[in-house]
């Protein structure tokens, strides 16, 4: 076992883990830490725990310190001096005539670094941009061009839900989102409907999909024939959450709907493949397990 805690340096940033070395720290708490591009000043999001050594990559980097009161001053002004970097990069790029947005700066915790993090269309050489910025902040300047989700991720806004956007909010890490979630979930697939404001898949059509999936294995497929009250017919629709079978049954030149609770009919399950085993359920982690970082 080892002892971790969990900092993340932005409010809807991904947790980092690192050696507390023995400091009383509680979530809530900032302090500095070692970082592999420098001294870092975070918030602490979990609080210190042991765990096993497999959950987490190591070698873990220190914790140096609890934040004091100058290292409170510090934060703040370095995000006056973004606001400042942010309105020279904009007359630079004008400058330059570059076509490229800028989307967030940071400054490293002990200034030896400013970032900037921008949107174009396409590749752009920016080269002759980071020298003239170089010689203004005389300090090193790294610029990163970033996609529209972590774009919508920094600036924020509100989706068609009326809600703040996820990735915004507590989205740490962006995960995988397919068209399948939304065939599953039985929605339009309209891309206006149900993509985000970045123009990709929503993130929340993952939210549900697990329950859909074991919902599903309940139910029979669409285009199934199946046995009713009423006779033999064919699935032409499912309403997963609440078990409803909408049957089509013809009969001459007439064509018939019945919708049912799925306990009110029976079709064939489809057979489990030769050599699958069934899965067992998983015990749960014990509490304070941490995924690997």
């Amino acid at each position: 076992m080892i002892n971790i805690v969990g900092v993340r340096f932005k409010d809807n940033g991904k947790t980092y883990y690192f050696d507390p070395c023995g400091l009383k720290l509680k979530q809530g708490d900032y302090c500095v830490v070692e970082t592999a591009r420098g001294t870092e000043c975070g918030e602490v999001a979990l609080a210190p725990r042991a765990v096993q050594e497999g959950d987490v990559v190591q070698p873990l980097k220190p914790v140096l310190r609890i934040a004091d009161a100058a290292d409170h001053r510090q934060m703040e002004r370095n995000r006056a001096r973004e606001k400042r970097a942010a309105e020279v990069f904009a007359e630079k790029v004008k400058r330059h005539k570059l076509e490229m947005s800028l989307v967030d700066v940071e400054y490293t915790f002990d200034g030896s670094k400013i970032l900037f993090f921008f949107t174009a269309e396409g590749r752009v050489d920016f080269r002759d941009l980071v020298k003239d910025l170089a010689s203004v902040f005389k300090t090193r300047i790294e610029l990163r061009q970033i996609g529209v989700r972590d774009e919508c991720k920094m600036m924020g806004g509100i989706g068609m839900c009326g809600r703040p956007f996820c990735c915004n909010q507590f989205l740490s890490d962006f995960s995988r989102v397919t068209i399948k979630s939304a065939k599953d979930q039985g929605l339009p697939l309209n891309p206006v409907k149900i993509s985000g404001v970045c123009g990709i898949l929503m993130c929340c059509l993952n939210y549900e999909q697990e329950t859909y999936e074991e919902l599903s294995k309940k139910l029979p497929k669409v285009g199934a024939q199946v046995e009713t009250p009423k006779g033999k017919g064919v699935v032409a629709e499912l309403s997963v959450l609440t078990s409803k079978v909408k049957v089509k049954f013809v009969s001459d030149d007439t064509t018939t709907f019945e919708t049912y609770d799925a306990r009110e009919i029976k079709w064939q399950k489809p057979a489990r493949p030769a050599g699958e085993k069934k899965q067992k359920p998983q015990k749960e982690k014990a509490d304070g397990a941490v995924s690997k970082g």
